[in-house]
């Protein structure tokens, strides 16, 4: 069974169906390194992909799906999920009646007999998931893990091992795959899973609110018997979610925001023996970090020892990041494609410098103008910042009075006189020096991957 894929035999064939994916591709990188025979197809790799499976061998020589990379001898079959059920290879891996896998049933299947803890909820997930990677690394505890973006400190968004007896597996409410409609964090069955929130911003994934609920209510009724949910206290929804599930025969272990004061820009954390100087900011971190505490204390690391390795956590990659000051005004730039993280992004760095304005120069995608023009209020994402100036992006430009989603966010703005709409990066420098930075701050946020905004150009611009 392939359940005991490292146990019985070591050298299995396994087909990945759009291995260029994020996680897909280091998937596969994986399982390569530990004697698997590994195959691949997709009809697009980008970077970092490409490299990667290039170096590791695993690159496809051709580009495209094609039928006869299916064969009987595959003992599986792997599938990502952008796959349709109507890919040639997937229909002749259920013609031969192979073992076919989404990404999480895989990682289920070969995590049996691991402690699985699994990380969900509306914000939060992928730094509370580095918090508590960090903090294992620093004490030696070994574990296995898949986290949905790059961590600071790991080269892999997937370790997978036979030996290790813990995982860490970043949750997902959206679907499996093509084959299974069920949410990915379900289907791992945690022995421990930890929620900071449970309604958000699912609009462009048709998800309602009483769905979304739905799976989160799902995914508690599939932890394993007398397992253990951590939860945010002070989280209303997740109230309600505890509510729903009370007759489950689970440990229930809630965290709210821990004691702290903020001097001089530095955030410290209040402990029984001294207050801690952290490297991270605003009380959304001291948040995660007590999630990630009561996370750790069930894997049976010390109070101690946490204090001693959150110290020197820095953030996750894609979490905001300091880039430089000058006489008392600070410039940090941070990534986001969600109008909900670039909402608590700003209000962070507006209440880590109290007496401050902040100008928030944000790159918009084609996901995030859908984002402002389906919402009823920008004030409400955007409002915290003092001067707000939304670069669009270069494709919108052609026939942008055609563009419905351009127009209601263009009629949304009104005679909101602190927003403005930059058609080009010119446009961003020219008013960026027209700011006196005197007890001004500046955020930048980037939305896109391949071409981020210029760091450095906008800092120089706003210092002057």
């Amino acid at each position: 069974m392939c359940g005991k894929i490292y146990k019985e035999k070591v050298d299995m064939r396994i087909h990945f169906i759009a291995i260029g994916g994020t996680v897909m591709h280091d998937l596969a990188i994986a399982l390569a390194g530990q004697g698997h025979q590994i195959s691949g197809s997709d009809n697009q790799i980008v970077e970092p992909s490409k490299s990667k499976l290039q170096d590791a061998g695993l690159l496809p020589e051709v580009l495209g799906w094609n039928s006869e990379n299916i064969t009987s001898d595959l003992d599986a079959v792997i599938i990502g999920v952008q796959v349709k059920d109507d890919n040639p290879e997937l229909l002749k891996a259920q013609e031969l009646g192979l073992k076919i896998y989404s990404i999480q049933e895989f990682i289920y299947e070969q995590s049996i007999e691991k402690t699985r803890v699994v990380i969900a909820g509306r914000t939060g997930k992928t730094t509370i998931m580095s918090m508590v990677m960090h903090v294992l690394n620093e004490v030696g505890v070994e574990f296995d893990y898949l986290v949905g973006s790059k961590v600071k400190g790991f080269d892999s968004l997937v370790s997978f091992s036979p030996q290790n007896k813990l995982i860490l597996l970043e949750g997902d409410a959206f679907e499996a795959s093509c084959l299974d409609e069920r949410s990915k964090f379900e289907i791992y069955q945690p022995n421990i899973a930890l929620i900071t929130g449970v309604h958000s911003d699912f609009c462009e994934k048709n998800i309602s609110e009483e769905e979304l609920f739905a799976r989160f209510e799902r995914l508690v009724k599939s932890i394993v018997p007398k397992g253990t949910l951590i939860y945010n206290k002070e989280d209303k929804s997740v109230s309600e979610l505890l509510d729903a599930t009370k007759d489950l025969k689970l440990n229930r272990h809630g965290y709210n925001l821990p004691s702290y004061h903020i001097e001089k820009g530095v955030t410290y954390l209040h402990t029984d023996d001294a207050n801690i100087a952290l490297r991270v900011h605003g009380k959304y971190y001291l948040s995660y970090i007590s999630g990630a505490m009561t996370v750790c204390e069930w894997l049976g690391v010390s109070r101690a020892d946490f204090y001693s390795a959150i110290e020197t956590f820095e953030g996750s990659i894609r979490d905001l990041e300091y880039l430089g000051g000058k006489d008392g005004s600070v410039v940090y730039r941070d990534f986001s494609q969600s109008l909900y993280k670039i909402k608590d992004s700003i209000r962070i760095v507006k209440d880590q410098f109290e007496g401050f304005n902040l100008v928030t120069v944000l790159q918009l995608n084609d996901s995030l103008i859908k984002q402002l023009a389906g919402t009823q209020s920008i004030e409400y994402f955007l409002g915290k910042s003092d001067e707000i100036i939304m670069l669009l992006p270069e494709e919108s430009l052609e026939g942008e009075q055609e563009n419905e989603n351009i127009k209601s966010i263009i009629n949304l703005l009104g005679n909101e006189n602190n927003v403005r709409l930059a058609k080009d990066i010119n446009e961003v420098m020219v008013y960026l020096k027209t700011i006196e930075n005197y007890q001004y701050n500046l955020l930048i946020i980037s939305s896109n991957e391949e071409n981020p905004l210029p760091y450095s150009e906008l800092m120089g611009g706003f210092f002057k």
